[in-house]
């Protein structure tokens, strides 16, 4: 069979890089092109993201394949944050930069639209948790703030969407990044036009909603010259980034939890229908959407950053440390002494996080942590206390329990944890691939290319071609971590 090419755009909210992925027939393999910062800028005291910037760089990574045996890239595949978005005048013409999820307009939000709309029906209709950078929110300042816009904008595009209309001039909205929004009605899988209307949103914004792996279209033919007359296909694929990674999961049943691992973590399921009830709202879960008309239950925890943070805090201090001597000294130190809230708002803010574990600890009553090893051991072992809390949450809502737990992302490089996620959630754990977001873009140009049937034969052609590790609990320390559970839930308040 004659290998397919593809380019991929992986983008994240402070780097962003092309990857050629390439098909066989049975495997896929992945080399990046292209690698560039993605800093947003301030203007005029706006959060923003420099948006031609990043349409320059993708022209780059583009120019790359060009100009090299790459040329015959069959199609590109955009997948990036969510809920931010651009307006465009009737002529077509971006009206400004995209703002920032992170800029302060959205504050005192979400009251403001409780105003209208209380947030239970918002929920009842949307199944998405309530969080201040909301598409929804960042409407609604506009709305209050700057409503001049909405009488000259035609229509609002996604980022991902953005730049794919600026690559085809064609304008629509995909599926995955469009659930991010807030205003998407997760059972009818389209607009939740009660919602835009009661909001008093204009409808003229809200372009047609599209399944992940719909063609956009082609190059506008001033950019194929300018590329040297290459024209593969632009691919809506799962444009949420971790809509493509949880495509990229190589799960071995249709029922598993998957665990998108790095600085910040998110964790879920994937279902066939949303859901939304008295506990999903009581335990802040959201309904996203999925690949293939699915829905991504899950919720989003505290990831690594803890872990990072206290490295660069003791290098701060002047102790240069790696994160394999970490695990080294981690492994070293007595099991189970203590724990941490990994949710609790004092471990979110860059700074003395060593510190903050020790007082949190004393604060406690439970033993404070001194050593390296012994810091780093709470904070992976509070991981895996919170991943069983947020697993068992899940497992009550689905009704069932299910089998097994695959993470995938730079999370998976941390073994310990892995062990550790097993034995407290007494289910296997399967760790790979690092690299799913960029898999899953891959994976959903390849089905809409025809090159492989469905999302199932995806994760199959993916499990071939990555290593991904198995962790076993350990059931010889399965009493002594269940009676660990029961402290660390009084802990959280459970």
């Amino acid at each position: 069979m004659k290998k397919i090419k593809m380019l991929a755009i992986d983008l994240g909210a402070s780097s962003g890089r092309g990857i050629v992925g390439t098909f066989d027939g049975e495997k896929i393999t992945l080399e990046e092109n292209h690698r560039f910062p993605n800093e947003p800028v301030m203007v005029a005291g706006q959060f923003t993201w420099d948006i031609v910037r990043i349409l320059h760089e993708i022209k780059t990574a583009i120019r790359k394949c060009a100009n090299s045996d790459d040329r015959d890239i069959a199609s590109i595949g955009i997948d990036t944050w969510g809920v931010d978005f651009g307006f465009l005048d009737k002529k077509g013409h971006l009206l400004a930069n995209p703002v920032h999820y992170r800029d302060t307009r959205t504050v005192g939000m979400p009251a403001y639209s409780a105003e209208t709309v209380s947030a239970d029906e918002v929920y009842d209709i949307t199944g998405i948790q309530v969080l201040e950078l909301n598409s929804l929110y960042q409407l609604l300042a506009v709305q209050k703030n700057n409503p001049e816009l909405f009488d000259i904008a035609s229509d609002m595009l996604f980022v991902p969407d953005l730049l794919n209309y600026f690559l085809t001039g064609y304008k629509q909205t995909e599926y995955t990044i469009a659930s991010t929004s807030q205003l998407l009605d997760a059972k009818k899988r389209d607009w939740s036009w009660e919602l835009i209307e009661k909001f008093g949103l204009p409808e003229k914004l809200f372009s047609k909603v599209v399944a992940p792996g719909t063609v956009c279209g082609s190059f506008l033919p001033s950019l194929s010259e300018e590329f040297g007359g290459i024209n593969p296909k632009v691919i809506s694929v799962a444009a949420h980034d971790t809509g493509s990674a949880v495509l990229a999961v190589p799960a071995k049943s249709e029922k598993f939890i998957w665990l998108s691992s790095g600085t910040w973590s998110i964790m879920g399921t994937e279902t066939k229908d949303p859901v939304i009830s008295e506990k999903s709202k009581e335990y802040n879960f959201t309904n996203e959407g999925g690949y293939g008309n699915t829905i991504r239950f899950s919720k989003n925890i505290t990831g690594l950053w803890v872990e990072q943070e206290s490295k660069r805090q003791w290098e701060r201090e002047g102790e240069k440390v790696s994160f394999g001597e970490l695990a080294t000294w981690a492994a070293e130190a007595t099991p189970l002494r203590c724990f941490i809230d990994t949710d609790n708002p004092r471990f979110a803010t860059p700074g003395n996080i060593p510190k903050r574990i020790q007082e949190y600890c004393r604060e406690t009553g439970q033993y404070v942590p001194h050593t390296k090893g012994e810091i780093v051991r709470c904070i992976l072992e509070s991981l895996a206390m919170r991943y069983r809390y947020t697993v068992e949450c899940i497992d009550e809502m689905c009704g069932e329990k299910i089998p097994a737990i695959n993470i995938v992302g730079g999370g998976t490089k941390e073994e310990q944890l892995s062990q550790f996620a097993a034995t407290a959630c007494g289910r296997p754990v399967y760790a790979g691939p690092v690299e799913a977001t960029a898999l899953g873009n891959i994976a959903a140009q390849l089905i809409a290319l025809g090159e492989i049937k469905d999302m199932w034969e995806a994760r199959q052609i993916i499990a071939n071609s990555f290593e991904v590790k198995e962790y076993q609990p350990e059931m010889d320390k399965k009493a002594a971590w269940d009676e660990a559970y029961g402290r660390f839930l009084k802990l959280i308040g459970k």
